[in-house]
């Protein structure tokens, strides 16, 4: 499967606001955005601007997702936010997103050395995703990211360095380093 990532512009407004109030992300803060608060994030240059860039994950020209790379003004160290339409979900896709977005940051942005994401600590499928990618467990935030019920779990984060990424491996360092 071939993906590819077409960058947003704010012509897109309505399509950005139509896929993400019409689609549920369960693991997300916004499990069901509303079209009015999307609209609102638009506003404030949510999906473009200095800092931050949305693109459409496509599959065989047909829109599939979308991504959002933020920090992009951070000096080496950008993320990500990625949302897959609920259709296409469960199929392994998530995977060839996210290579597609590694290589659109480390071949169009020189100053990048790592990439990084998180998500919630039950979110398995995506966990899995990363892992997949070639992204390391580098981050276990406890408690760390609210959900709907009013509680919180952990935030993972995941991250994949330029040299990984450029040579297929994944350097792994040891959780720990300092014993008592």
């Amino acid at each position: 499967m071939s993906i590819s990532l077409e960058p947003m512009t704010p012509a897109d407004a309505d399509e950005v606001i139509e896929f993400l109030s019409s689609n549920r992300f369960p693991f997300h803060v916004q499990a069901a955005p509303e079209a009015q608060n999307v609209r609102q994030g638009i506003e404030n240059g949510r999906f473009w601007n200095a800092d931050t860039q949305g693109y459409w994950a496509l599959s065989g020209g047909i829109r599939i997702g979308l991504a959002v790379l933020e920090d992009l003004q951070d000096g080496g160290s950008p993320l990500f936010d990625l949302r897959l339409a609920e259709a296409h979900r469960g199929k392994g896709i998530g995977v060839e997103v996210l290579r597609a977005l590694c290589s659109l940051v480390f071949t169009t942005m020189p100053e990048v050395r790592r990439f990084e994401g998180q998500t919630r600590e039950d979110n398995i499928a995506m966990r899995k995703t990363f892992i997949r990618a070639g992204f390391l467990k580098e981050a276990h935030y406890r408690l760390a990211w609210p959900i709907n019920t009013g509680g919180y779990v952990a935030s993972i984060a995941y991250a994949i360095l330029r040299q990984d990424w450029e040579d297929g491996t994944v350097t792994e360092f040891d959780w720990n380093d300092i014993l008592f």
